[in-house]
């Protein structure tokens, strides 16, 4: 399973929310590349970075960070935040993204998931699905729909889009550990890859995930546990397993 830690930018600095909430942030440093490298001298061979600015405005705003970290530590990115246009997806591509992630967009802007798979490939495309009490929400965590997650699993599926990553929003930040059964649930409707995100605390969360043995869970987003010092990527690429 592979490590993905986590780089959440805002007002140009790498920050961690709590809940999605953007007025409960923390800054963990000042400069998004500074906290990029630390993680890939320590170990890690794959980042997750999102645009928080590019998901409240609706355009990304950091793709010059994601430039100069794509360019200068040679390890593949998935980027997100604010990509609810062709053009914006592009954008992030052309800045050195390996993958990007749809959000709202994949969900709202009819007809753009399927032009951006048809464009750049399953592969190089991710959709975000994000779940607050049961339900998912869109627009940067700012909106609650009626829709529930396997409604959403099953349609992104019949569009084309089989890679997804899953966050509970309720457990952002809050690092009190995964809902595994909720994770198994959600892995099992999935008909291509998942990537978990949401809550991760202490290395047994990611033993946990990793002893679900669903082939479906491909990876995990961590970023508080990592920033607080509760582990060490080493140790957590071993609970991994990888």
């Amino acid at each position: 399973m592979i490590l993905y830690p986590a780089i959440d930018i805002l007002d140009g600095s790498a920050v961690r929310l709590v809940k999605g909430d953007f007025d409960a942030k923390k800054v963990y440093d000042e400069d998004p590349l500074a906290a990029a490298r630390g993680w890939v001298q320590a170990g890690a061979e794959y980042l997750h970075v999102v645009d928080l600015d590019g998901a409240k405005s609706g355009a990304p705003v950091n793709l010059g960070h994601l430039r100069r970290i794509a360019g200068e530590l040679g390890v593949p990115v998935q980027y997100g935040g604010g990509l609810r246009s062709a053009q914006a997806v592009g954008d992030a591509l052309a800045a050195g993204a390996a993958r990007v992630i749809l959000g709202t967009a994949a969900f709202a802007q009819t007809g753009l998931l399927e032009q951006v798979l048809g464009e750049h490939g399953e592969e190089r495309v991710l959709v975000s699905v994000d779940v607050r009490g049961g339900h998912v929400t869109t627009a940067g965590w700012t909106e609650t729909t009626e829709i529930t997650t396997e409604a959403v699993i099953d349609s992104l599926a019949e569009r084309g889009a089989s890679n997804l990553v899953f966050t509970n929003v309720d457990r952002d930040g809050m690092l009190e550990g995964p809902d595994l059964e909720e994770v198994r649930r959600v892995a099992r409707a999935v008909r291509g890859s998942l990537i978990y995100s949401g809550g991760i605390g202490q290395l047994a969360d990611l033993e946990g995930l990793a002893g679900l043995g669903e082939m479906s869970v491909q990876g995990v987003v961590v970023g508080k546990a990592l920033y607080e010092h509760r582990f060490t990527v080493p140790e957590a690429l071993a609970a991994l397993g990888s």
